[in-house]
């Protein structure tokens, strides 16, 4: 699995920080959460193909995180993108989207679009993963969890097993029977713990935060502000640096990384100097950081 930040601004984009785009790869699922401004350019600094692309998740409806999809759609179509892009968001998405396509006059022909409105809890699952959505405090908004089934890794030398179909079995934790001779799951397989990536985007303070992203892998959260200025925070239901932090180390994850940063800070060191006094793991993002887990 892998995460790449094609933008790290708040609401206003500064000469190194476009706005906000985070990209989960996972094997053939390649899935962005929001589409800022600029962020087909942003996958082109990146040498990624966005025709790659499998899922759009969009948190909620504010200009920084969603002026990039009529761009990112015609860049799709001139690449004759063949696919089917699923499209989550919130309540009103369906709406939104079609007035924004509506506005442009797209050349080519329309991709294929599957657009889901969520509510709180599972939206999508496959054999690999499930993504859920939860409530943030910003409106009509929402947060995204990205967990990774668990998988059995077969040890094929200590019982002399050799490539079958029946080895299927064996990773649903199933026995089976080779060459006569019964073999336990649990003897030949070690259980491998699937991931948990978080996603919180634009919120005030929230408990859903502590409940979505327990004992999560890594925890992307919005830290707009620093903490001088929490009832500005407060106000515009955002994120101190040291709240996200206090969520962070309640929620028991183990790394913070932190995104969404005002125009007003050339540098973040600040930022996470205080968010280290109330959790050790974290770091800030950056424009094409990339995360492997």
């Amino acid at each position: 699995m892998e995460i790449v930040f094609l933008g790290t601004s708040s609401m206003v984009p500064t000469a190194d920080r476009n706005h906000q785009a985070i990209l989960l790869n996972h094997k053939a699922e390649h899935i962005l959460v929001d589409c800022g401004e600029g962020t087909q350019r942003q996958f082109r600094k990146a040498k990624i193909s966005p025709a790659k692309l499998t899922k759009l998740l969009i948190t909620h409806w504010h200009g920084d995180h969603v002026l990039g999809i009529p761009g990112l759609i015609q860049t799709l179509i001139a690449n004759h993108f063949t696919g089917t892009l699923e499209v989550y968001g919130p309540s009103g998405t369906k709406n939104y989207f079609a007035k924004m396509l509506d506005a442009f006059m797209m050349r080519g022909d329309m991709i294929d679009l599957k657009i889901k409105e969520v509510k709180e809890g599972k939206i999508c699952e496959d054999k690999d993963f499930i993504i859920e959505a939860f409530k943030l405090e910003h409106g009509n908004c929402y947060g995204y969890t990205f967990i990774e089934k668990d998988r059995r890794k077969i040890d094929l030398k200590k019982h002399g097993l050799k490539s079958d179909p029946i080895l299927k079995d064996l990773q649903q934790g199933k026995d089976i029977v080779w060459n006569g001779k019964k073999i336990k799951a649990k003897d030949a397989t070690t259980l491998v713990k699937g991931k948990k990536v978080c996603f919180v985007s634009d919120t005030g303070k929230s408990d859903n935060i502590v409940k979505f992203c327990k004992n999560a892998d890594l925890m992307i959260c919005e830290a707009t502000l620093m903490h001088d200025l929490k009832e500005v925070a407060k106000e515009r239901n955002h994120l101190t640096s040291v709240q996200a932090a206090g969520l962070a180390k309640k929620a028991k994850v183990k790394k913070l990384v932190l995104t969404h940063f005002s125009q007003r800070y050339n540098n973040v060191k600040n930022l996470i100097k205080e968010a280290k006094a109330k959790f050790k793991e974290v770091s800030a993002a950056k424009d094409f950081l990339k995360i492997s887990l």
